[in-house]
């Protein structure tokens, strides 16, 4: 599969890429290297890599993406069964809480309907301002 920016960084238990999909250029998924279905699962390691990686990388987000809030939220479905658990971080644009009228779940789901998917330029320079942010 085509991984529009690359890896943006890997830990020791996690790697975040950038999300594939209709959710705007900016938007970073967090995942465990090892395949994991429920948080429950995580080792010890990951357990303790992952608080800390979320806030660097949403941290990371804010200063790139400059969004009025930034989501993240655990998604593991494919199908209506548990997959491979990760992490999604999305800045909330002000111009897509405008475009989409609506905020928080309901513009995830409104960024699904309409299934614009970001242009690949975009998103291998937001990776590269969020690579140079997160190797500080």
């Amino acid at each position: 599969m085509d991984l529009p920016g690359g890896t943006v960084v890997r830990g020791g238990t996690w790697v975040v890429e950038h999300c594939v999909g209709p959710l705007g250029v900016g938007t970073l998924v967090v995942k465990p290297v090892r395949h994991v279905l429920h948080i429950a699962e995580l080792t010890p390691d990951e357990a303790a890599e992952l608080g800390p990686l979320l806030a660097r990388v949403s941290a990371a987000v804010t200063a790139v993406m400059e969004p009025e809030q930034v989501y993240v939220c655990l998604w593991s479905h494919a199908g209506a069964v548990p997959g491979h658990i990760h992490f999604v971080v999305q800045p909330a644009l002000a111009p897509d809480m405008a475009e989409h009228d609506a905020y928080g779940p309901a513009l995830q789901m409104a960024m699904f309907n309409r299934g614009l998917l970001p242009d690949k330029a975009e998103v291998e320079t937001v990776c590269d301002r969020l690579r140079a942010v997160l190797s500080r």
